[in-house]
C-alpha cells in the first residue's frame, strides 16, 4: 500500500488552481505526531504534504515516524523554506523531495503567487543536491498558462539530472475547486504529446532515471487522458491500494473526490479497526462507482504497480514506433 499525509492545509502559496491556502486548517486542530504510530510499517511509499508541510513546526517528529514505515518517504513542497529542508535532510539523508513549481521564473512566482519562488525552489534542489540527496526532483501541475513551459523545464531538469513529476489541474475537495478548466487544450495537448516524445527518448545516462522517464511517459498519457475526458487507462484503486491521512487524523479514500470519502479516524481508532470496517467497504462501494477519471499520482503510481504489464506494453510499442519515425500511440 501507499499513503499520502496531508499534514496541514496551511500554505504560504497563492496558486490559482488551488484554493487550498484560502481555507487553512488550524495548527491547534492538526493531528499530534504520535497517532502516525498507527500506520502500518512496510508501506511501498509514503507521501508527506500539504498544503504546505514545512509550515509544521514539528515536521521533523513526522519525518522521524514515518521514516520507520516505508523505505521510500517522500516530501512534496513548494520549497520556499529552504532552511528547514535541508535541516530535515541533514537528519534524514534518504528521503525523497519533489519541489513543486508551475514553470520558470517569471511565471511560477506569478501563477504560485510567491515572490522569489522560483529561486528558492531551485535553490533548495540545488542545496539538496550538493547534500548528496539521491531522489530530489521538481513537480510541476500542467495547465493552460504554463503548457509552453513544459518542454523548456524538461530541458532543465534533464541538465541538473534530477527527477520531473507531473500532475495536471483537477477538480476535487482537496483543492476546493470545481471550475478549473483548460481553454487551449489544443495547445496543451500538443505540449504534452511532445512532452511523451521526449521522455521515451530520455537521453540520460542513469539507467533508472533513463527507465523512470519512459514510464512517467504513461503517467502523462493518463493525463492527456483525463484533460479529454476519458476514462482512466488503469482502474483506481483508492482505498485498497492507498490511502490519505488529512489534518485532522481523518483517513480518507483519495483526494481526487468532489466529497472527502472518510473511512475512520485515527485519532480515536486503530488502523486495523478503520481499514476492516464497515465504513471502509461503503467507501470501497463508492471508489468503484466515481465518475473523477481522475489520474493523480496518488493512486496512478499505485494502479501502474498493480498491472505493471500495461504500462510496460505501451512503453515498449511507442518506443518502437519512434524507433521507425513514427508518432506515438495514444
Amino acid at each position: 500500500m501507499e499513503c499520502a499525509v496531508i499534514t496541514t492545509y496551511r500554505c504560504n502559496a497563492k496558486c490559482g488552481m488551488c484554493d487550498t491556502w484560502k481555507y487553512p486548517s488550524k495548527a491547534s486542530e492538526e493531528f499530534d505526531p504520535k497517532i502516525l504510530e498507527k500506520i502500518p510499517p512496510g508501506m511501498t511509499r509514503l507521501n508527506i504534504t500539504g498544503g504546505e508541510p514545512m509550515l509544521r513546526k514539528d515536521i521533523g517528529d513526522i519525518v522521524r515516524i514515518l521514516d520507520k514505515k516505508s523505505d521510500r518517504l517522500e516530501i512534496s513542497t513548494n520549497g520556499y523554506f529552504t532552511d528547514r529542508i535541508e535541516s530535515v535532510a541533514r537528519k534524514f539523508p534518504d528521503i525523497t523531495v519533489r519541489v513543486s513549481v508551475e514553470g520558470l521564473p517569471a511565471l511560477n512566482d506569478r501563477l504560485r503567487g510567491i515572490k522569489n519562488g522560483f529561486d528558492r525552489a531551485l535553490r533548495t534542489v540545488l542545496r539538496l543536491k550538493r547534500m548528496g540527496v539521491k531522489d530530489i526532483g521538481f513537480a510541476m501541475t500542467i495547465s493552460g498558462d504554463n503548457c509552453h513551459d513544459l518542454m523548456d523545464f524538461h530541458t532543465l531538469v534533464s541538465a541538473l539530472d534530477v527527477e520531473f513529476a507531473n500532475a495536471i489541474i483537477h477538480n476535487s475537495f482537496y483543492f476546493h475547486k470545481n471550475d478549473n478548466k483548460i481553454e487551449n487544450a489544443d495547445e496543451v495537448q500538443d505540449a504534452i504529446i511532445r512532452f511523451m516524445e521526449a521522455l521515451l527518448q530520455s537521453p540520460r545516462r542513469n539507467i533508472k532515471r533513463r527507465l523512470k522517464d519512459w514510464f512517467r511517459a504513461y503517467i502523462n498519457l493518463g493525463l492527456l487522458m483525463h484533460l479529454k475526458g476519458e476514462e482512466r487507462p488503469i482502474a483506481c484503486g483508492a482505498a485498497t491500494d492507498t490511502f490519505f491521512l488529512d489534518p485532522w487524523g481523518q483517513v480518507l479514500a483519495c483526494n481526487g473526490s468532489s466529497e472527502p470519502m472518510i473511512m475512520g479516524n485515527l485519532v480515536d481508532q486503530s488502523f486495523e479497526e478503520i481499514w476492516n470496517s464497515e465504513q471502509a467497504e461503503k467507501i470501497r462501494r463508492q471508489v468503484s462507482d466515481c465518475k473523477q477519471n481522475c489520474w493523480m499520482t496518488g493512486t496512478a503510481v499505485p494502479a501502474m504497480r498493480k498491472k505493471p504489464w500495461r504500462p510496460i506494453k505501451w512503453v515498449l510499442e511507442n518506443k518502437l514506433r519512434l524507433y521507425r519515425g513514427q508518432e506515438i500511440c495514444l
